[in-house]
């Protein structure tokens, strides 16, 4: 069977670099078409040079990345730099990129894949707001049917907020694109709070990825290191979600992760609620189902996955 093919769209955030990392370190399952960048975790001008730097940690800088969308639909970008540190990739820190960053816009290079590719093989991996997604949607609507599934990062239930009471982050930044993303009639996977909650970071998986001795298992554990210090102290937790990597494990190892075929809507008009994602998991509304929304998953088994992936880099 041939790799699935891929796009990422990312806004870096060590979880997203691990998400990388993760489908890179996996060709015989996955070809990473592009990787797109999007305003998110910090503005665009760091997730874009954060995605090179971890293509190049990876040993794959003839990997594509394309500059995305620098601000959300309609509001003003709200960025975590509180969790993710100044840069996005805070922790030990390494040297600029020098593979350069590919000259068409994020948005463009969507389009344009999603109409060269045969209709139906390209799948998109959103782990950051949609922004580049839902414009690309806008702009060119006839390349919607032709998109395999989208897996995404984003949202959650049972969890409920992230960085509001109502709302996890990635939708809450842009919840007009997700809006937009959740209508489109494809295929939605949604990888979302309460199941990334369940993908915890502990010292014994940390050290599994410091017992590589190799400069990329290095690396993830001293980012998970940094990314980790911020929930263990909100939630009370022995270690921090790695949200991002949940995605490219789902495509790689479905069977890790179980959920519920349910419709999912979104708020974009209280405020105070607003972001948040209606996710009807005890079907009380008959409305029709959109996305599959995974509750649960295998953490002994993604992290296996993990560490035997980013091994080989």
């Amino acid at each position: 069977m041939s790799p699935r093919k891929i796009i990422i769209d990312t806004d870096p955030g060590q979880d997203d670099a691990v998400a990388i990392l993760l489908a890179l370190a996996s060709p015989g399952d996955i070809e990473v078409l592009g990787i797109t960048a999007v305003a998110g975790n910090v503005p665009l001008h760091l997730t874009e040079k954060n995605a090179r730097i971890v293509c190049e940690l990876a040993g794959k800088p003839d990997t594509r990345v394309f500059a995305g969308c620098s601000a959300p639909m309609l509001q003003p970008l709200v960025t975590a730099e509180h969790v993710h540190g100044k840069t996005g990739l805070d922790g030990p820190q390494l040297d600029d990129p020098t593979m350069p960053l590919e000259s068409q816009h994020a948005v463009d290079f969507i389009i344009e894949t999603l109409r060269n590719e045969p209709s139906g093989t390209v799948t998109l991996c959103p782990l950051g707001p949609l922004t580049n997604i839902a414009m690309a949607f806008r702009k060119a609507p006839d390349i919607v049917e032709r998109v395999q599934e989208i897996v995404l990062m984003g949202g959650a239930y049972f969890e409920v907020g992230n960085i509001t009471p109502a709302a996890e982050f990635n939708i809450y930044v842009d919840p007009e694109a997700a809006s937009v993303v959740f209508s489109c009639g494809r295929p939605i996977t949604v990888m979302p709070l309460d199941v990334t909650h369940k993908a915890l970071t502990t010292r014994a998986r940390i050290d599994r990825f410091r017992a590589m001795g190799t400069k990329v298992g290095d690396m993830v554990a001293a980012w998970t290191d940094f990314f980790e210090r911020f929930d263990m102290e909100k939630y009370g937790s022995e270690g921090a979600p790695l949200h991002d990597p949940c995605v490219i494990a789902y495509l790689i190892a479905p069977q890790l992760f179980t959920g519920r075929n349910i419709n999912v809507e979104i708020e974009t008009t209280s405020p105070l609620t607003r972001g948040m994602t209606v996710a009807d998991w005890w079907g009380v509304t008959n409305k029709p189902v959109n996305a599959h929304f995974i509750g649960d998953l295998d953490a002994e088994g993604f992290y296996d996955l993990l560490v035997e992936r980013i091994g080989q880099l």
